[in-house]
């Protein structure tokens, strides 16, 4: 069994006025506190191996968490390339490009951003991933088998020992990326329509989304165990979702 620890990173310098999907900016303080409230959740509970984007602001976040341990760096973890559009608020880009604007709105898995990526392109890269996370994690530690199936695959697990799991063949791979890139990430590993991922999903910066794959899986079959939890952000009497 895999579980898949998937997360944003924290608040970046850029803010929230821009597409900036390529802008390799670093953590804010707002956003280092935010990877600290992350890392302090996840304290005490065993993770295998942490792959990051290796954008800056996705590193930092991860080796926060990290904490000393090993952090993987993988290509295809970078955000969505907004081409010409990077670094422009959406009035802008309304202003230069209304008809392709109104196109992507519609469809963002087809539609190419000028001079750069459509959601079906970093949807190639999610899978490529993905299949090759499975591929090196399915058979277990050192190619052991990956032990046995789920007592009740789909069915809540409730709060299990660690040596439950172990016994179980549960690897946890924390991965560390972007907002836009975890969505499509989603989209192709529970089989939604990429078109829909603008839709249908929200990361929220720091959060905790769980994804979970039984032994001999594909990359579009996971369980959905926690979405956009974000309660480590939240003081108490908060709601705690985002």
């Amino acid at each position: 069994m895999l579980t898949l620890i998937l997360t944003r990173h924290g608040q970046a310098a850029a803010g929230d006025v821009m597409l900036g999907g390529q802008l390799d900016l670093p953590l804010t303080a707002e956003g280092r506190t935010q990877a600290e409230a992350l890392a302090r959740r996840l304290s005490g509970v065993r993770i295998d191996r942490i792959v990051s984007s290796p954008m800056l602001r996705a590193l930092e976040t991860a080796q926060t968490i990290a904490t000393g341990r090993p952090v993987e760096l993988d290509q295809r973890l970078h955000e969505l390339d907004y081409g010409r559009w990077e670094s422009l608020t959406y009035a802008e880009i309304d202003a230069r490009d209304p008809e392709l604007r109104a196109r992507w709105e519609h469809d963002p898995a087809a539609t190419h951003s000028p001079g750069g990526e459509s959601g079906d392109d970093v949807a190639v890269r999610a899978l490529s991933f993905l299949v090759d996370l499975l591929a090196a994690e399915d058979g277990g530690p050192n190619g052991t088998p990956g032990g046995r199936h789920s007592p009740d695959p789909g069915g809540s697990r409730g709060a299990i020992s660690e040596s439950q799991a172990e016994a179980e063949g549960e690897r946890r791979v924390l991965v560390v990326a972007h907002g836009t890139y975890n969505r499509i990430l989603l989209c192709v590993a529970l089989g939604i329509p990429v078109r829909d991922y603008r839709r249908r999903f929200i990361q929220d910066r720091t959060n905790l989304t769980v994804l979970r794959y039984e032994r001999g899986e594909g990359p579009d079959e996971a369980q959905l165990v926690l979405a956009n939890d974000v309660s480590h952000l939240r003081r108490p009497g908060e709601a705690p979702w985002g």
